[in-house]
């Protein structure tokens, strides 16, 4: 059995912390590309919670939100979710879009856009951690649903029950002019992938 989230002392936290703010620079980079404009981005909240509290900081369980999901695989394997209020979610369609107007749930190319965004920002996070690690690590193609924060956290939940209940989150707010997004995102290691992450970091013997 490999190490778990719970097991982690305050070095290697420090350490998955610092490579969440450079990720989470690097997300901000990329989105600052594809739409063209300067984005400011506040530094990142890293934090290791509970499953239960994630949906909380998202306004609770019955609140809708907008998730992108991928498998992580190569090197370590594991997920990653991006999760974003459903009002972020509009905020970041019209960036892309300025057409997509004020709709409280993004219509099919709004859909589209905020999966092609997902990709982006969850891609420039991996590259992040490959280049600091050299891993070889690969993401899948998005997976993405609008629904309650509760029915959208019971995936993982169930899937990396055996991993422990806890995660490791980013919390990241762009501003693009009054323009204000915050998402989340998480990564949920397999059960062996955190000890090859920790020492690839030299932060576990």
């Amino acid at each position: 059995m490999g190490i778990s989230i719970e097991e982690l002392d305050s070095q290697q936290i420090d350490v998955l912390k610092e490579i969440g703010n450079i990720g989470a620079g690097n997300a901000a980079t990329a989105l600052a590309k594809m739409i063209d404009r300067k984005i400011d981005m506040n530094v990142p909240k890293v934090e290791i919670l509970e499953f239960k509290e994630v949906a909380e900081l998202l306004g609770g369980p019955e609140v809708p939100v907008c998730g992108i999901y991928f498998r992580v695989d190569g090197d370590i394997s594991g997920s990653i979710m991006f999760l974003l209020t459903l009002k972020s979610s509009t905020t970041l369609t019209n960036m892309i879009m300025p057409t997509s107007g004020d709709m409280e749930i993004p219509d099919e190319i709004g859909q589209s856009a905020l999966q092609e965004i997902g990709n982006i920002l969850s891609g420039s996070y991996i590259s992040s951690l490959s280049a600091l690690t050299g891993l070889s690590i690969k993401i899948s193609v998005p997976s993405l649903a609008i629904d309650m924060a509760g029915a959208i956290l019971s995936v993982p939940i169930i899937q990396f029950g055996q991993v422990g209940d806890h995660v490791l989150l980013i919390e990241t707010e762009f501003n693009e002019g009054n323009n204000e997004v915050k998402g989340f995102f998480f990564l949920i290691p397999d059960v062996d992938s955190f000890e090859i992450l920790l020492k690839s970091l030299g932060v576990l013997q």
